[in-house]
């Protein structure tokens, strides 16, 4: 009986430390370089602040890539177009794709991720979780594509 006490009390302390358990809402510019974790195989989606920086009358139009950003799982690298100073196509144009894993989660991330920077015309963008790395690559490359964009 008393076994089946303390068995009984143990599942109720795990399960309340479950459900206190917060996941990182650490809400670190990408330019810290600090990752904010990763993992997972369902991506979803989560706000991440960046720099806001949008393309305008100041740049010229045309097709800008953004330098390739070192991730822990591999180089991400973004190229937009611009037309009449607003970002027209986002195209990651390399990204982890090494094992099944990168695969599988960056063949959601990434359309994900180009569409939110067509919406958020600038590196302002969600983070899409279970692609922490990635995302935070991405955000860095765009916003190289938008400082090119402007020069």
């Amino acid at each position: 009986m008393r076994r089946i006490a303390i068995t009984f009390a143990a599942t109720v302390s795990v399960v309340v430390l479950l459900f206190s358990y917060r996941t990182s809402t650490d809400e670190t510019p990408v330019a810290t370089g600090r990752p904010l974790g990763g993992g997972g195989t369902q991506p979803t989606r989560t706000t991440s602040p960046a720099a806001p920086a949008t393309p305008g009358s100041s740049g010229g139009d045309g097709t800008f890539t953004g330098d390739a950003a070192d991730t822990r799982y591999g180089p991400v690298q973004v190229r937009i177009t611009v037309s009449g100073g607003k970002i027209t196509d986002a195209q990651a144009v390399q990204y982890p794709q090494e094992s099944g894993r990168d695969v599988r989660i960056n063949s959601a991330a990434v359309p994900e991720l180009n569409q939110e920077a067509l919406q958020a015309q600038s590196a302002q963008i969600d983070t899409v979780s279970g692609a922490t790395y990635t995302s935070e690559g991405y955000q860095q490359s765009l916003q190289s594509a938008i400082d090119a964009a402007h020069g």
